[in-house]
């Protein structure tokens, strides 16, 4: 479990001399072959906020996110980064490779575990993008690596064999090798998946310490809409390539559009502890009373 310190830690995971960064994506078209996914869709990742894209499969959220990271062509419109009131946009297509892997990282869920190294090396391919040829780790690259497995709480498996890991653990160690790349813009693919319920929630708070403690702008692709609503600043909420909604979450999750969007009724209340949009989803059956207290004699 991620504790105290270590979630106080990504303060030195991120560098704070480094520029707000926001990503812009400008009218995608998004194809696989010949067939369309994503219909002009613009959105734009702005520091200091969490954008969370959520909708049924086949969407076009996971597929919109790896065109923000360059690993999906674009069809049509273009993939813009600019400092939040600085330089003028510079389009995504002309840096190179690790001019780009500075500033914008990826976490994927289908990364595989490597085989022969050890967590520790694992998370040190986040330096990549800072390193020059066959240099080895500098101190600078040694203390963001260290301070990336503490966050993750993966620090005290830092010696053992990636292959070894749990899907979950691995999941955790890819999560430090995000971190460890430094960036001002983070993507996160489903980063939830195949965790640990603890972990589920710690992951979500580490999000929100990127964004409140560093000015990071994140985007997170998430199923749980729920998840969506405790992490996001702005939900976009897409049907079959195209946003059906988009705003903070209590505009976006509304009964209305999940069931426009999802084809089934559900119930939005908010948490009063919170003031955080909650969906049950109340399926074929309805709402079910609650069963009557057991009478006393």
């Amino acid at each position: 479990m991620f504790t105290s310190s270590a979630r106080r830690a990504v303060r030195h995971a991120v560098d704070p001399a480094a520029p707000p960064t926001a990503l812009h994506g400008h009218d995608l078209v998004l194809r696989y072959d010949r067939t369309p996914v994503v219909h002009g869709v613009s959105l734009t990742l702005e520091p200091g906020r969490a954008t969370a894209l959520v909708g049924p499969n086949g969407s076009g959220k996971s597929t919109l996110l790896r065109s923000l990271a360059r690993l999906h062509p674009v069809a049509g419109g273009r993939v813009t980064l600019g400092a939040h009131d600085g330089p003028a946009e510079r389009a995504a297509a002309l840096l190179s490779a690790r001019q780009f892997a500075r500033e914008v990282t990826l976490f994927s869920q289908s990364r595989p575990a490597p085989q022969g190294l050890t967590v520790s090396e694992v998370v040190a391919f986040g330096r990549h993008p800072y390193r020059r040829g066959f240099a080895g780790l500098s101190a600078e690259d040694r203390g963001a690596v260290d301070n990336a497995m503490d966050v993750t709480g993966v620090r005290d498996m830092s010696d053992r064999p990636a292959g070894e890991l749990s899907g979950g653990e691995m999941q955790r160690v890819w999560l430090a090798a995000c971190l460890a790349q430094d960036t001002g813009v983070v993507l996160l693919d489903e980063p939830t998946n195949h965790l640990d319920l603890r972990y589920q929630i710690e992951t979500l708070d580490l999000v929100r310490d990127l964004v409140e403690e560093h000015g990071v702008a994140v985007g997170i692709v998430l199923h749980d809409l729920d998840h969506a609503s405790r992490v996001a600043d702005t939900l976009v909420l897409m049907r079959s390539g195209r946003v059906h909604a988009a705003g903070a979450p209590a505009d976006v999750l509304t009964e209305e559009n999940i069931g426009e969007v999802y084809d089934i009724r559900v119930e939005v209340t908010v948490d009063p502890r919170t003031g955080r949009v909650r969906v049950d989803p109340l399926g074929r059956h309805g709402a079910r009373s609650a069963p009557a207290a057991p009478e006393h004699r």
